[in-house]
């Protein structure tokens, strides 16, 4: 599923990258919804920057891409220096669960790790049908709330104060198990 939303040039360069990512990959629309499972429909629209993907849709294609969210989103932002001020973290909204996603410390070539500080709204859920890459390792620290992750076909419950490290193989799910937002920080490497 995908949302209309008001065009920001972080949403026109996100667009104009998925389509130089398939043509690199000399993939028609048809071929990247085969691999993703996105509707060649949706991909277009995307493409054509007509509506903007939610997290679970730009998961699949980051899937279908062999990238993390984090190294895509990092082609859609300029180069950052060593030290990332705040006004220079690339936040990402999920216009349809209002997840927020901010890249604290973003992807570069001259580091293996990527920082992320995340926040999913009170009865959230995101479900992620593909890894980006498998065998991905994350680390995952809440702060504050409650969540339940599901990994691989494990469960686990998160409460505040924990962290959670695992190696993404498979599917995945973050659903917030309290009536107020889960806010967590998740290392990538």
């Amino acid at each position: 599923m995908e949302y209309t939303a008001e065009s920001t040039d972080t949403d026109t360069r996100l667009a104009q990258r998925l389509r130089q990512l398939r043509i690199e990959r000399s993939w028609s629309l048809e071929e990247l919804a085969t691999k993703s499972g996105v509707s060649r429909a949706t991909l277009s629209r995307i493409e054509n920057n007509e509506v903007s993907p939610t997290a679970s849709v730009l998961g699949r294609l980051c899937a279908a891409f062999d990238l993390t969210m984090s190294r895509l989103l990092a082609y859609v932002e300029s180069d950052l220096p060593a030290l990332v001020p705040r006004s220079a973290q690339p936040l990402w909204i999920d216009p349809e669960t209002g997840f927020r996603r901010r890249s604290i410390s973003p992807p570069s070539p001259d580091f293996e790790c990527e920082l992320l500080q995340c926040e999913l709204l009170a009865g959230a859920r995101i479900d992620y049908p593909l890894p980006p890459r498998p065998g991905l390792e994350h680390h995952l620290y809440l702060e504050s709330g409650a969540l339940e992750l599901r990994v691989d076909g494990s469960t686990h419950r998160i409460s505040e104060g924990d962290c959670l490290r695992y190696r993404l193989h498979g599917e995945s799910s973050f659903r917030v198990l309290h009536r107020r937002p889960a806010r967590y920080f998740l290392v990538i490497r």
